[in-house]
């Protein structure tokens, strides 16, 4: 049902580890990073795989600005 972890910055949930892949909500903030779209669980709506999880600066990124998207 739902992923093996959540994840919340600043009280949003933003995404998730699902089967050791690291998915991210869809917003417009974050579509410029041309991620794949996955789905996490059946019967959920399709999120991001955030792929390149050691690129720290970038991941940093893209989660600011999916969190901006989600207030």
């Amino acid at each position: 049902m739902m992923g093996e972890f959540l994840l919340y910055s600043a009280g949003v949930l933003f995404g998730g580890i699902y089967d050791d892949h690291l998915l991210v909500k869809i917003v417009p903030e974050n579509k410029q990073y041309k991620m794949t779209e996955e789905i996490p669980y059946d019967g959920a709506k399709p999120m991001y795989l955030a792929e390149n999880v050691d690129d720290k600066g970038k991941l940093v990124e893209i989660v600011g600005r999916t969190v901006e998207g989600l207030r």
